[in-house]
């Protein structure tokens, strides 16, 4: 008999299938070598538009990370290609470090080392690492470990700093993207910094990788977590005074699980036992961000309490993940109940059922935002990453 959570298994096991079917077919580049750097949302390609390190990275990390499941040799064989490309052109060895971002032709773009994607680099190479035991991938996410440690480091006041030039020293314009502040230490890196060293553990169990993770927990733990709002703080300066800003949804339900799990890697009890406390009340105020067809608004200015009035295809998947984990720390039903509900919303608005992949999201009216469907920030990882850890999450409670 089909029950609710193995119907889940069943369909987000097939929604991985096509994800990685879209990105197989249409993303590599067969002129320039790698993958292609846009495919805009009529699904025409661009093979001149430029290439991003932290879409390769994500490329490299769901492969290698779905190949556990789906056992398909041309999964690893796409890994491989985002390996080989990574290490030939955006790894940098005269410096050290990654550059953001590559003309079409693979040549060099934007320079600058933006830890951020230094760090999805490491996630990736460790991922596939664990899949293929190709040390080179080890070595190289070990180097980028060192040298974020080296430079972007803050010795003084803890935490990290965000970007340099490519022979690392500062940089004025520190941010990922025109939408983020102009900031010296973000939500968003230290996220994906512990992320990417927790990864790396995993392969690597050096002692003083450890410590680092577990300082970056308690730097999120004192800095980043509002626990009076229960959402997340999302820039300061380099001496942690606060630059307030929006809630994003996405981000706080995507912090709820994942530094959980970073904390659970980390094996240290202490933290392991406040982000589990973190992840419930994480999930509690996200609550705030679903509508009543079951999908997350993107964002909140609380000054002026406007919602950013889209549904971006991210912050659903992240929430299935959150959600998904706060059913299983707590054995409440509802918070499965709302897994299932926003996967609904997901499969009725957010798939693109007639060319694959999810669209990047949907207007407060329902119209299909006009965005790319693979680019610069639009990867195959949040939703790839959502059915690859829920598929696992299924698996581990029916062995229960």
């Amino acid at each position: 008999m089909s029950t609710p959570i193995n119907q889940l298994q069943s369909e987000l096991t097939t929604e991985l299938d096509s994800i990685l079917w879209y990105w197989s077919k249409f993303t590599m580049d067969t002129k320039n070598g790698g993958f292609i750097g846009q495919i805009d949302s009529n699904e025409i390609i661009n093979i001149d538009a430029e290439k991003g390190s932290v879409l390769n990275a994500r490329i490299l990390w769901t492969f290698s990370s779905a190949f556990k499941i789906t056992k398909n040799e041309e999964h690893k064989i796409i890994a491989k290609r985002a390996f080989d490309y990574i290490l030939s052109h955006f790894y940098d060895t005269e410096f050290g470090g990654t550059f953001w971002s590559l003309h079409s032709d693979g040549t060099p773009k934007d320079t600058k080392n933006q830890i951020y994607a230094i760090a999805f680099v490491i996630y990736g190479m460790t991922e596939y690492y664990a899949v293929s035991k190709e040390e080179k991938a080890l070595e190289v996410a070990i180097d980028l470990y060192k040298k974020i440690q080296e430079h972007s480091y803050d010795p003084i006041n803890k935490g990290y700093l965000e970007a340099f030039t490519r022979d690392w020293k500062n940089i004025t314009d520190l941010r990922l993207s025109d939408k983020d502040a102009n900031e010296k230490k973000t939500m968003n890196t230290h996220l994906h910094i512990v992320e990417a060293y927790a990864n790396l553990y995993k392969v690597w169990k050096d002692e003083t990788l450890q410590k680092d993770i577990i300082e970056i927990l308690q730097v999120i733990d004192t800095h980043f977590i509002n626990e009076e709002t229960g959402h997340l703080k999302l820039f300061f300066d380099e001496n942690w005074i606060e630059k307030p800003d929006v809630i994003s949804y996405g981000h706080d339900i995507e912090a709820a699980w994942l530094l959980l799990q970073c904390a659970e890697i980390s094996e240290d009890a202490t933290m392991i036992a406040r982000y589990k406390i973190h992840a419930i009340q994480l999930t509690n105020s996200t609550k705030e961000g679903i509508d009543v067809d079951g999908g997350l608004w993107y964002e909140l200015d609380p000054e002026s309490n406007q919602l950013i009035a889209e549904k971006h295809w991210w912050p659903q998947a992240e929430l299935m993940i959150g959600f998904f984990n706060t059913y299983q720390l707590t054995s409440d039903k509802a918070y499965l109940d709302i897994v299932l509900k926003n996967w609904d919303f997901v499969k009725t608005y957010i798939l693109d059922t007639l060319n694959g992949e999810w669209y990047w999201g949907i207007n407060a009216d329902y119209s299909v935002i006009k965005k790319d469907k693979a680019g610069f920030w639009k990867c195959p990882y949040h939703n790839g990453r959502a059915c690859i850890e829920i598929i696992n999450r299924i698996k581990t409670i029916k062995n229960e």
